[in-house]
């Protein structure tokens, strides 16, 4: 019933900059929490940035400074913009949200396909 697409991962060089962007799509009463997770190979899933729908933010104290999450809410969409990037952010990186679809049911979380994002020495 609602899916992520996600997209803007890529190869960069230490240093480099991108910005990442997922958009919601399907049955949508609201969307709650945000969210941008990532995973290395042979490493768990971890958190890196939330907001939520009145823009509050948390980040892993890994990319504060670094990385910034935004959201328009008008486009359902979450933005990830991701500065001075350095070769441990090399990870594939998932979008999460949690939607409400309906007004009798609480929210569910929803992932996105994920998105390679390289950084070479």
């Amino acid at each position: 019933q609602v899916q992520l697409v996600e997209s803007g991962g890529g190869l960069v060089q230490t240093g480099g900059s991108l910005r990442l962007s997922c958009a919601a799509s399907g049955r949508i009463l609201s969307i709650n929490a945000m969210g941008w997770y990532r995973q290395a190979p042979g490493k768990q899933r971890e958190l890196v940035a939330t907001i939520t729908s009145a823009s509050s933010t948390n980040y892993a104290d890994s990319v504060k400074g670094r990385f910034t999450i935004s959201r328009d809410n008008a486009k359902n969409t979450v933005y990830l913009q991701m500065d001075n990037l350095k070769p441990e952010d090399t990870a594939v990186y998932y979008c999460n949200a949690d939607v409400r679809s309906r007004w009798y049911e609480s929210g569910s979380s929803y992932w996105g396909q994920g998105t390679q994002v390289t950084v070479s020495s």
